[in-house]
């Protein structure tokens, strides 16, 4: 349960690590509709994480960082591309740290896919969302969404131009939030 006073952080992770991104730009306008006492902290740095290995055993200073900062986080949205049908390597890998420590156990979480495709990235947001399932995050009826043809709902500077993108994009965050602020799934 939230404090009253104390602020919401999101932590936002994006699936790309391209710097123009669409799912980058659909964390931006996340947290430009964000209520005031709702902090998005986009995360930058899964490129530094190394590669999963379950028999390191010494800490790696990124994954620790990772993990602390997700610790940390009272819920996780997750904005991710389709590659080749799932999940971009680079955000697998990212998860597959958290696998035996449990970062994630119980955090409410959001996930988007969001695709040039008027599939909408469906196959992606389906893996992540059976991983986000296997690692213990807690999740509703309004935990996913998927965005088709998102070239033509933003504008070249990555705006959201889409007003039934942007209402879209609202209903997940609420849905989060509540969660959040109740510490359960809404089913």
């Amino acid at each position: 349960m939230i404090e009253n006073n104390k602020p919401i952080m999101i932590l936002a992770i994006p699936g790309s690590l391209t710097a123009t991104s669409s799912n980058l730009n659909i964390l931006k306008a996340i947290a430009k509709i964000a209520a005031p006492n709702v902090v998005i902290d986009i995360f930058q740095g899964l490129d530094k994480l190394p590669h999963f290995n379950p028999e390191i055993k010494d800490p790696i200073p990124t994954v620790t960082y990772f993990k602390q900062r997700i610790k940390d986080a009272d819920g996780v949205i997750f904005s991710t591309p389709e590659y080749a049908f799932g999940v971009p390597g680079v955000l697998k890998n990212a998860l597959d740290w958290l696998v035996f420590t449990g970062e994630l156990n119980e955090k409410p979480v959001a996930a988007i896919s969001a695709s040039p495709l008027y599939s909408g990235g469906d196959k992606a947001l389906a893996s992540l969302l059976l991983t986000l399932s296997a690692l213990g995050t807690n999740m509703g009826t309004n935990s996913a969404l998927s965005i088709a043809d998102i070239k033509n709902k933003m504008s070249s500077s990555g705006a959201i131009i889409a007003s039934e993108t942007t209402s879209a994009l609202q209903v997940i965050l609420n849905d989060l939030v509540t969660r959040i602020v109740l510490g359960s799934p809404l089913i």
